[in-house]
């Protein structure tokens, strides 16, 4: 197990050392946390590509000492050519989770980066964009070492990956898996990222960049147009919250599922659980888990459709849903889930400014298409719109995907502030409700309350169960517990899965000391300035 890294000045937390150790240099440098986030999301763009990059979506929650959190949307929409009856011409029933035609979303993680940027800009940032792509421009060159999940999700998905363009001269070597600790350089991606930091973030969508994107995916055949790229906007919009009796939580709004990350605690909190990893614990957990994601998949689409989801986050849709948990009996299941890989970062700075960050190509390599010139790997969220025109969320020109993305915060009565998340597509509600219960309600230490063992209602990592599955470290006792009750429960024959997601956690106290926590799962590290 990890042990709870405890500073000062400043830290970072990320699932690759590497990208840690970018945001901390940053914080060092007199950086503050949006600009030591920005740094470290570039980085992770480069070292921990299967689990994203600067061709997918990010969200940002980030809070002022002494002000509400603000967000930023960077999240893009579908294509001005991606309509369900070009799908329907070519004779997709579904969206196609791989090739061309599922990279049929703006990119919007480097907008988000570009307001971000300004922001820090206008809270006494002074670190110009050179600095802040530093370390992700010299790692795309010098090369990176290749991870065990890297690997075996690359072998995994072989044939599908291997398939798309670009990916295999991109991520393969002589068209095999490369092996763990093999060396990958992405020289175009380097070139791509110290154009932008010259010519600035906004060339992404209009300029240089701009254009030779918008031509690799015109000859690819992808249905995102230079016109797309140049309307594409990111915004800064009022998070949602929740009140609990000492802390006030925050999330993402639509069209992330930030709501039922938020319902999952506030139900929780009205079921009255007493005791940390006993039954009720994780029963309460799961059956919250349940009437939270009912509610989401009900009503979270594109934002303007989705309209103000706080109405669920009222002490009387909480208290009716808590009201509906047996804490005895299992309630039926499954419902549809979804899977996507992503990375959570998080930093506090010395002045108690928080970042909490997630950044994702939805699945592993995200659609697999690599664009030739730029060497970015492009997205596939837009495989969550459906061609069913009655759908809740069906493909449209212009409209943003249903996003598994949700960073979280949480602010406390006693002064503490608590910056959290994780990946894991469907997981992500449940692993934020585990790492905070367990933190803070049964007083778990920060590290182990991210490294304890988690569970998975539904499915995620490309598999196809909807069970509850568990790490194999839980009590049998309580194992036996939940399957009288009537979960249907697997144990998983490992202690630490993948599957459960890459958490991590940052907690400044009210004398100035940082907690912070990555998860044993990951190849992170929690880094102190």
């Amino acid at each position: 197990m990890s042990e709870t890294v405890v500073g000062e000045k400043g830290m970072v937390v990320a699932p690759h050392f590497a990208a840690a150790e970018a945001g901390a240099e940053v914080l060092r440098a007199g950086g503050n946390a949006i600009e030591a986030m920005i740094a470290t999301a570039a980085t992770i763009a480069v070292v921990y590509p299967h689990m994203n990059s600067i061709g997918g979506d990010g969200f940002w929650l980030v809070r002022e000492p002494g002000r509400p959190p603000r967000y930023i949307k960077g999240c893009g929409s579908a294509g001005s050519k991606a309509t369900i009856a070009a799908y329907r011409e070519k004779g997709y029933d579904r969206i196609p989770t791989r090739g061309p035609d599922a990279a049929l979303t703006v990119a919007g993680a480097v907008s988000g980066w570009q307001l971000a940027y300004e922001y820090a800009q206008s809270v006494g940032g002074r670190l110009d964009r050179q600095t802040l792509l530093a370390n992700a421009i010299a790692h795309a060159r010098s090369g990176i070492a290749v991870t065990r999940s890297q690997t075996r999700l690359t072998r995994e998905h072989f044939e599908a990956l291997n398939a798309a363009p670009g990916f295999a001269e991109a991520f393969l070597v002589d068209g095999q898996v490369p092996e763990v600790g093999t060396i990958i350089r992405q020289e175009r991606l380097a070139e791509t990222l110290d154009h932008l930091a010259h010519a600035g973030f906004d060339d992404f969508y209009r300029g240089d960049v701009a254009a030779t994107i918008a031509d690799d995916l015109e000859r690819i055949g992808s249905p995102v147009t230079r016109e797309d790229l140049a309307r594409h906007e990111p915004r800064f919009r009022q998070p949602l919250s929740v009140r609990l009796s000492d802390v006030e939580l925050f999330n993402a709004p639509p069209p992330t599922q930030g709501v039922a990350s938020l319902i999952i605690l506030g139900v929780f909190e009205r079921l009255g659980v007493k005791r940390g990893e006993s039954f009720e614990h994780v029963h309460g957990l799961v059956e919250a888990t349940k009437r939270a994601f009912l509610i989401r998949d009900a009503h979270v689409t594109d934002p303007i459709i989705a309209g103000d989801l706080s109405v669920h986050l009222s002490n009387a849709v909480l208290d009716r849903e808590a009201g509906a948990v047996d804490m005895r009996r299992a309630a039926p299941w499954p419902q549809v889930a979804l899977k996507g890989d992503t990375v959570w970062l998080g930093a506090i700075d010395a002045n108690g400014m928080a970042v909490s960050y997630i950044q994702s190509v939805f699945w592993e390599f995200g659609s697999g298409v690599v664009l030739p010139r730029t060497g970015i790997t492009w997205q596939n969220r837009g495989s969550s719109f459906s061609l069913d025109p009655k759908a809740r969320n069906p493909l449209h020109p212009g409209r943003k995907p249903f996003h598994t993305l949700n960073p979280a915060m949480a602010s406390f009565d006693d002064g503490r502030f608590m910056s959290y998340g994780t990946m894991g597509g469907e997981g992500q509600p449940q692993t934020q409700a585990a790492v905070f219960t367990r933190y803070a309600r049964f007083g778990m230490d920060l590290a182990r309350a991210v490294d304890a063992p988690r569970w998975l209602l539904g499915r995620t990592w490309g598999s196809d169960h909807t069970n509850l599955r568990l790490e194999n470290r839980f009590d049998p006792d309580l194992v036996l517990a939940l399957e009288r009750a009537g979960h249907d429960v697997e144990v998983l024959d490992a202690s630490h899965a993948d599957l459960m997601g890459h958490a991590g956690a940052l907690v400044r106290r009210p004398d100035g000391r940082i907690l912070g926590a990555t998860d044993p799962r990951s190849d992170g590290a929690a880094i102190a300035a």
